[in-house]
């Protein structure tokens, strides 16, 4: 497995005198293989795709690889057709910036949108759309990933549901093995369901107090669905059990890149960099 890092770990150290470019050399430094990008980069007066080429290249350039870009489109909203072009604007941009994979969200709506026909038709209707978008990235040689994150794709069976739905062969899941949490789901039992569809993995890591107790903090903390406290963690300070499921995904096949998605309080340069300890120690003990 190699050791991948999300541009959005570094979202509370970004200002003035430290932007993406520091981000990019302080990865290299602290001895990621690689980075993951957010969509949407901008670069002095460059176009999109420019702004991204800039980005991809100045990442290799320091050594890096780029594993994925990180978005998301809306297929429950009412302008259906224009979203299937976002999408494919995203594969332009994930070709421009040199990533095997994008995760492109399928975000919005509830358990009830989708012409009141549920989960299912929402999944219909979503599949119908993501299919053409994987269509295209296929011609392109990218993978087309969901990951377990937003309101109604946060449960292992939904996205599970939503892989064989749309059933391309380059499609699949970007597994994060905190976001299950969010749903109350435990995310051993969650990853060795998404194991078999994995092409990309977020590592984060959370800490977790219970809704049926007294909870004073007011700061950093929000809610799961079924009422649990949930704040984001230094990788391996927390309640998610990171060990095992990098386990599970390993002894299923899996040998790509894992990527810290960190977000919680603490200074995140600090964290990145303890992070990455135990991201070494893991890597270590899975040999």
């Amino acid at each position: 497995m190699e050791l991948s890092i999300s541009s959005y770990s570094y979202s509370r150290a970004y200002s003035d005198t430290f932007t993406l470019e520091d981000a990019i050399r302080h990865a290299k430094k602290t001895g990621f293989d690689g980075m993951e990008f957010l969509d949407g980069l901008s670069y002095k007066n460059y176009s999109a795709l420019d702004a991204m080429r800039y980005y991809g290249d100045l990442a290799r350039e320091n050594g890096l690889k780029v594993y994925n870009v990180d978005s998301g489109i809306n297929l429950l909203a009412e302008d259906f057709r224009e979203q299937i072009q976002r999408g494919k604007d995203l594969i332009d941009r994930t070709e421009a910036i040199g990533a095997p994979c994008v995760r492109c969200d399928t975000l919005g709506g509830g358990f009830g949108t989708a012409a009141n026909g549920g989960i299912r038709q929402a999944i219909k209707t979503i599949a119908e759309g993501i299919g053409e978008v994987a269509d295209y990235a296929a011609e392109k040689g990218i993978n087309l990933l969901v990951e377990n994150h937003g309101i109604i794709m946060q449960d292992s069976i939904v996205v599970e549901e939503l892989i064989n739905t749309v059933a391309r062969p380059n499609y699949g899941a970007l597994v994060d093995i905190g976001n299950f949490l969010c749903a109350d789901e435990n995310p051993v039992e969650a990853v060795g369901r998404m194991a078999r569809y994995v092409k990309h993995v977020h590592l984060k890591d959370f800490h977790v107090k219970s809704g049926n107790e007294v909870f004073l903090a007011r700061r950093g903390w929000f809610g799961s669905r079924g009422g649990n406290y949930l704040r984001g963690a230094i990788l391996g300070h927390g309640n998610v059990p990171v060990y095992q499921c990098l386990r599970v995904l390993k002894n299923n096949g899996y040998n790509g890149a894992i990527s810290l998605e960190f977000e919680g309080v603490e200074d995140c340069i600090y964290a990145i960099e303890a992070s990455f300890e135990a991201m070494k120690a893991a890597q270590s003990l899975l040999g």
